[in-house]
């Protein structure tokens, strides 16, 4: 028997295995290259507004703004993290960020300065700051998001979806945020969600209640995640 006949088919195999093994490699190198020249992933960040002394806005019942805030933000992460997003919490607790300051004056300013640099030294961040509204006059109601410069696609399509999955009685449009220190001192996309009137005294039972800060918590997430899947919106 010759060579060939001996060792022929095992020869082919070796080297149908090689070519098998360079083609894969070829394919991984290829992947890797393009994983690494991708943009890296959105960080959301979550800010319950106010907090610990600053309570925010009273309800008509008495019921503190910054409890309800933070209550629409936890809901708001967790269901972000389930959806597979990366998310950072500003405060995840009632209380302030504040690390300095005598007066409750001097903790606001620390406060606020200091949210401005969570935000400032998350890379790739992208702002959520939740916030109640409130009016003198009981009639005013509905949810309305506020814009840093630069973001208003974002501003826009959380304000469709909280009136389209929320309140479709809401005619309330987005709005460039004017003389708000967190939305002018940040440079990445930022939104202010004011989710309701806590003067209005209908709404503010809704926003106390869980099923509806879960539908707002949904319909906030989902247009975020459609607008950061939007190619070059980061």
């Amino acid at each position: 028997m010759s060579y060939f006949k001996k060792y022929g088919i095992f020869y082919v195999f070796v080297c149908a295995a090689v070519l098998v093994c360079a083609a894969m490699l070829s394919r991984l190198g290829s992947v890797i290259a393009v994983s690494t020249t991708q943009a890296p992933a959105p960080v959301v960040v979550i800010d319950a507004g106010h907090g610990g002394e600053d309570g925010g806005a009273i309800s008509v019942s008495g019921i503190r703004e910054s409890g309800i805030n933070l209550e629409i933000s936890l809901r708001l992460n967790d269901l972000l993290r389930f959806l597979g997003a990366e998310t950072r919490m500003i405060r995840t607790e009632d209380v302030s960020v504040c690390t300095e300051g005598d007066t409750i004056a001097a903790k606001k300013v620390s406060d606020i300065r200091n949210r401005v640099a969570f935000v400032q030294n998350t890379p790739n961040a992208v702002l959520i700051s939740i916030h109640q509204n409130q009016y003198s006059e009981e009639k005013y109601r509905g949810a309305q998001v506020f814009y840093a410069a630069g973001s208003e696609d974002l501003a826009e399509a959380l304000q469709a979806a909280l009136i389209a999955q929320v309140d479709p009685r809401n005619h309330r449009a987005c709005k460039p945020a004017k003389d708000i220190y967190l939305m002018e001192h940040v440079t990445c996309p930022a939104a202010l969600i004011e989710c309701g009137f806590l003067s209005n005294y209908a709404e503010e039972q809704l926003l106390r209640d869980e099923t509806y800060q879960k539908k707002l918590a949904a319909a906030i997430a989902g247009s975020l995640l459609a607008y950061l899947e939007e190619p070059n919106e980061i």
